[in-house]
């Protein structure tokens, strides 16, 4: 069932089924998130029934703004060291993760039984919203992977959600995500910032934030955490995805001719089929917008029945790299 966010009644419905342990879909700006009360681990059991999704990879767990954030930060997280503190100023509420150390005890199935938790406050106002309810009634923060079931493309829509799930879920509709990708991750738990997944927060924004570098996961004595959406396979849609520069795409188009068919082609330079069975879509000069448009074009191409999906390779500068490390990571499923 889908409910329209901005009604108070659907937001205090929704805080209702979470507060009871069950599971809601809800918006953020980057993806609809799959939530449930993150301090509970049976409700979170459920999020990893739900989507088939292994228990020991850890979920994000997403915290009001204002007072109500700050007293969930420091029930899930031991004190932040300074430059994740910075983070959290300049960033929240914005789409960005950081994993920090966790509080004992608490939120051990959210983390997939890790000793760090990757924490977020959305800006949303929808889920924000949700949050604030949630926190009145004692829910103090959600976890919330993406609402699709496990290694599938991400969702940006509550259509989207429904596609998924169906009826059986509560999904609360906030429109199409606006930034269409999922957050920024940024390891804090161990001494120096070190970026695990890029998004719309850029490494350059990150190190501006905290006065100092980056650190190349390499050169630390410890392992990265587990942290969501870094498996190597991931977000990938039934087609099989393949990143190629503009001239292998015009080639493939050229030799298959007339003939191609069940091939959609994703590209910023403009390309020539002689087929009328090929869909050619228009990427946007721009990195937000295809960031925006990603996950909904991978849908949209499935549902068109397509077997392959050819995607001019962005380019490799920093705007890019979130957009460029989703379409890698659904190529290599």
């Amino acid at each position: 069932m889908i409910l329209d966010g901005r009604a108070p009644d659907a937001i205090a419905e929704a805080a209702r089924v979470l507060r009871a342990g069950g599971l809601v879909a809800f918006p953020t700006e980057t993806v609809y998130g799959l939530g449930a009360d993150a301090s509970s681990d049976t409700a979170v059991a459920g999020i990893f029934v739900a989507k088939g999704r292994p228990a020991d990879h850890p979920l994000i767990v997403h915290v009001a703004a204002g007072a109500k954030g700050a007293q969930a930060l420091s029930r899930f997280a031991q004190p932040l060291p300074p430059f994740a503190q910075k983070l959290v100023q300049a960033f929240w509420p914005g789409p960005l993760t950081l994993i920090v150390t966790r509080q004992p005890g608490v939120g051990t199935a959210a983390a997939g039984g890790q000793d760090t938790i990757g924490l977020r406050c959305p800006a949303h106002p929808v889920a924000q919203a949700l949050l604030e309810a949630c926190a009145e009634q004692g829910v103090p923060g959600l976890a919330g992977p993406s609402a699709n079931r496990f290694g599938r493309v991400s969702p940006t829509t509550a259509q989207h959600v429904h596609d998924e799930f169906g009826d059986a879920l509560l999904v609360v509709d906030g429109g199409a995500c606006e930034v269409g990708i999922e957050s920024t991750i940024v390891d804090c738990s161990r001494g120096a910032p070190v970026l695990l997944r890029p998004g719309l927060i850029t490494r350059d924004q990150i190190e501006a934030a905290v006065g100092e570098p980056l650190r190349d996961r390499e050169v630390l004595d410890t392992p990265d955490p587990r942290a969501s959406g870094t498996l190597e396979a991931h977000y990938a849609p039934d087609a099989k995805v393949r990143l190629m520069d503009p001239k292998a795409i015009q080639t493939g188009l050229d030799v298959l001719g007339a003939n191609a068919a069940h091939i959609a082609v994703w590209t910023r330079s403009n390309v020539r089929s002689r087929s009328q069975r090929v869909l050619l879509r228009r990427m946007p000069d721009d990195a937000a917008a295809t960031a925006q448009q990603l996950f909904a074009v991978l849908r949209e191409f499935d549902a068109q029945g397509v077997k392959l999906i050819w995607v001019e390779t962005p380019p490799d500068t920093p705007e890019w790299e979130g957009v460029k490390d989703r379409l890698q990571r659904a190529a290599a499923a």
